[in-house]
Formats: C-alpha cells, sequence, structure tokens
C-alpha cells in the first residue's frame, strides 16, 4: 500500500485550514476585540501497514486570549478592559462574552453592544440609563452614571480556564462553563474612552501564510512525484 500519498493529503488539508484561519484573523486585523483563533495538530498513528505511519490530524482550533493593543477614542460610550475580564452581553441565542467595547444607548434608554446586543451588569441583568439625561460617567470598577446619579454598574467576568470558547459573531463567544463576576478588582478596571483592538499581529500572520503556502507547495510537488513514480511502476511492471 502507497501510504506516502494518503500522508501528504493529510498535510495539505492540515495547511488548507491553517491557511483558511489566517486569513480569517488578518480580514479581522482590524476589528475591535476580536480574538485572533490558532489551531494544534498532533500525528495520528496508523498500524494498517507493515509499520506504523504517521498522519497529520485535523487540528484543534482554539482562540487565542492574549490582550490587544488599547487606543484612546475619546468617545464616553467606548470601554476597554485592563486585565482578564470580559463584557457579558444578551443575544437571541444566549449570554455571549467579548472584549469588544464599543456601546451605544438605545431610545428607551438601554445599552447595548454596538451590534445591539444588551450588555448585562453583574448580576446579567440590562442595563438602563436614561437616554434624554447628561454625560455618561463609567468608574474604574465599572459604575455608572448619569448627572450625579448611579444608574447601574457594566458587569465584568472572570472565564473558567477549562471552558471551551465558540466565536459567536466576530468578536463574541460563547463558553460551555458560565463565567463569573468578577470581585476582585486590583488587577481589573475599566477605561472609558477607550477600545481594545484585535490581539492579531498582522505581520506575524502574513509570514505564516507564506511559510505555509511555500509547504503546501512542497507537499504538493511531493505528491505529484509519488503519483509519477506509481505510473512508471505500473508501465514497467505492464511490459513484464
Amino acid at each position: 500500500m502507497e501510504t506516502g500519498i494518503y500522508v501528504a493529503i493529510s498535510g495539505q488539508l492540515a495547511a488548507q485550514r491553517r491557511l483558511d484561519t489566517i486569513a480569517h484573523n488578518v480580514a479581522n486585523a482590524s476589528t475591535p476585540g476580536f480574538r485572533a483563533e490558532e489551531i494544534s495538530f498532533t500525528s495520528l498513528i496508523s498500524r494498517t501497514g507493515d509499520g506504523p505511519v504517521a498522519f497529520s490530524s485535523k487540528g484543534e482550533s482554539y482562540l487565542s486570549l492574549e490582550a490587544g493593543p488599547i487606543v484612546q477614542t475619546d468617545n464616553p460610550l467606548d470601554v476597554a478592559i485592563s486585565g482578564k475580564a470580559y463584557l457579558a452581553m444578551q443575544t437571541p441565542q444566549g449570554t455571549i462574552y467579548s472584549r469588544d467595547g464599543r456601546l451605544k444607548v438605545t431610545p428607551n434608554g438601554e445599552l447595548q453592544s454596538i451590534t445591539g446586543y444588551s450588555v448585562a451588569d453583574r448580576s446579567g441583568a440590562p442595563i438602563l440609563l436614561n437616554s434624554r439625561g447628561g454625560p455618561v460617567q463609567i468608574d474604574n470598577n465599572g459604575t455608572i452614571s448619569q448627572d450625579g446619579i448611579v444608574r447601574g454598574a457594566i458587569g465584568l467576568f472572570i472565564l473558567d480556564e477549562n471552558a471551551k470558547l465558540e466565536r459567536y459573531d466576530n468578536s463574541g463567544f460563547t463558553t460551555d462553563i458560565p463565567a463569573n463576576p468578577a470581585v476582585d478588582f486590583s488587577k481589573i478596571s475599566v477605561r472609558q474612552g477607550f477600545i481594545e483592538q484585535s490581539n492579531v499581529n498582522s505581520m506575524l500572520e502574513l509570514t505564516r501564510m507564506i511559510e505555509i503556502s511555500r509547504s503546501f507547495d512542497a507537499v504538493s510537488n511531493a505528491v505529484d512525484h509519488s503519483e509519477r513514480s506509481l505510473k512508471d511502476a505500473i508501465k514497467t511492471l505492464g511490459g513484464t
């Protein structure tokens, strides 16, 4: 059994998936709060032949939770989070978590994300402001005030280290283990008038894309060579 071709094809499939992931990351390099997707690959051992053969797996994807750079906007409804905490937002599919702090106030006073999801307070409830009130003031712990009156507090949530994250839209994600409200603000704070950018390193991703493209081409050449060798062998055997 010729295993070289199958090993090469498994490598091509893995490289193609990695290229797709990199392309998605690069496309969202300017999306606030976006988290880059990474893939880890392992080898699958087959013993169908005379000896073990290592195939590349399809890869296990995960989200990089490294913080992105924080930039100043001076928009009072923009917030950036310092530390390992996340905003919670209510969607038709349930609660999602995000670092995209571009917020808005609806005509009825509800605080929402720029994409129209309700921003949750520490209990998970929506936050209601006075849509005709004075300027919004947001303290370092997320407390929101208008006209000297406390209107609520932005909830900050800590993810479980063992949680499995699934992307939702571009900058949000769901988790199979509910996050817990932050209680220790010594290393967590909210910065009003700032947003966090994507954590995608565009130059690094482009470098990876070039390297993987070259590897993909090399594997393609190897597959072509194996196919030619098989054809030559068949011709030789057929002529004997």
